[in-house]
């Protein structure tokens, strides 16, 4: 049976988790993380089925697939990896988990892996005199495979598992298709309205994908606000932001991508500034030339990856300061209050629960 979104679960204890890994630290190919060991004994709800996913090889973003994987909506913490800031969500084996319905008991191990086992295995061989590491971003393609976009069973599956509502899969699609069938005229003036015309018919969001104002290879805005962890900040609009880009969506080099224009205009709270980042593709430790906020539940919703669509990976977004402003936290609680009122006003009601991120993305 499918593990679906919502279901309560159990993470085994340590022992019994190490007593499914090899001797690499390994289950099927995923690497189970130091990171993770917190969480063993845990009870907590699935937050997505990890059955499709994404991420970079050969250089570009492609779709993959994986069994057996769940997302439980915790993060790594990076630290048994050098202080990585990418704060990817974890990929947790079913066998690892306690109560999801048909799933088969993991087999016990005749590895012996231990803890110093899953220890080691953060560190490869170093590259060049850097440090390299492993981690489950690493070794994507030891556990997953490609995936065709044009595979529906993946679509399907999103449904089946409680990760995309039949809604949100259409929006998805209705973007997919357009993308596809527009080409690289997709950002001309005349496609671009048509499509816009129609989202507005349908109450969806303009297309999303948008050239920069600055001619490439010109200078772009710098700005410094000073941000620190627990600071609020509104994230300008569209428009704004596409002042400060190249013509090809970059700002000194950081690419704007569509995945952030739902959160536009929004209010969020800083929860860190991204300094160093592991890269994937080769596990060397980058550090960034100008620090970048993220931001409290802002991450990719995978609503215009394209091929990708639907995954649940939930890559955190970086955000430029020049994208960013200032908020106060009296502002903040007087926003809070008036979007209480105008919930409660359209409903008839008092409101009785927060936004979830995709609503507030939404």
């Amino acid at each position: 049976m499918l593990a679906h979104a919502g279901d309560w679960i159990e993470v085994r204890s340590k022992e019994e988790i190490l007593a499914t890994l090899d001797k690499s630290g390994r289950r099927d190919g995923l690497p189970f993380m130091p990171e993770m060991l917190e969480f063993c004994g845990r009870r907590m709800r699935i937050s997505s089925s990890a059955h499709k996913t994404c991420g970079p090889v050969q250089g570009r973003y492609v779709a993959l697939q994986t069994k057996d994987i769940v997302h439980l909506g915790n993060r790594c913490s990076g630290a048994a990896h050098g202080g990585c800031q990418n704060a990817c969500q974890f990929f947790w084996h079913t066998a690892w988990l306690k109560g999801i319905e048909g799933a088969a008991e993991p087999p016990n191990s005749s590895a012996g892996c231990t803890e110093a086992d899953v220890v080691a295995a953060t560190r490869q061989s170093d590259l060049d005199g850097e440090p390299r590491y492993a981690c489950q971003a690493t070794a994507l393609t030891s556990y997953a495979k490609p995936l065709s976009w044009w595979d529906a069973r993946s679509y399907w599956k999103s449904y089946q598992t409680g990760n995309q509502t039949l809604r949100e899969l259409f929006d998805g699609m209705v973007f997919l298709v357009f993308s596809k069938v527009a080409g690289h005229h997709a950002q001309r003036f005349g496609a671009r309205k048509l499509y816009d015309s129609f989202q507005a018919w349908r109450g969806g969001r303009p297309f999303p994908r948008r050239h920069g104002k600055i001619p490439n290879g010109q200078p772009t805005p710098v700005s410094t606000l000073g941000l620190k962890p627990g600071d609020y900040v509104r994230i300008k609009s569209h428009e704004q932001i596409l002042e400060t880009l190249t013509y090809d969506g970059k700002n000194r080099g950081m690419f704007f991508d569509a995945e952030l224009v739902p959160f536009c205009g929004k209010t969020y709270r800083v929860q860190a500034m991204v300094e160093r980042f592991i890269d994937e593709e080769v596990g060397v430790m980058r550090h960034m030339k100008t620090p970048a906020a993220i931001l409290e539940n802002v991450y990719c919703l995978s609503l215009y990856t394209g091929k990708r669509a639907f995954c649940p990976r939930g890559y955190i977004s970086w955000w430029r300061e020049a994208w960013l402003e200032r908020v106060s936290p009296e502002e903040v609680a007087r926003e809070r209050v008036i979007n209480m009122r105008e919930r409660g006003a359209a409903r008839g009601t008092e409101p009785v629960s927060t936004p979830t991120p995709k609503q507030a993305a939404g």
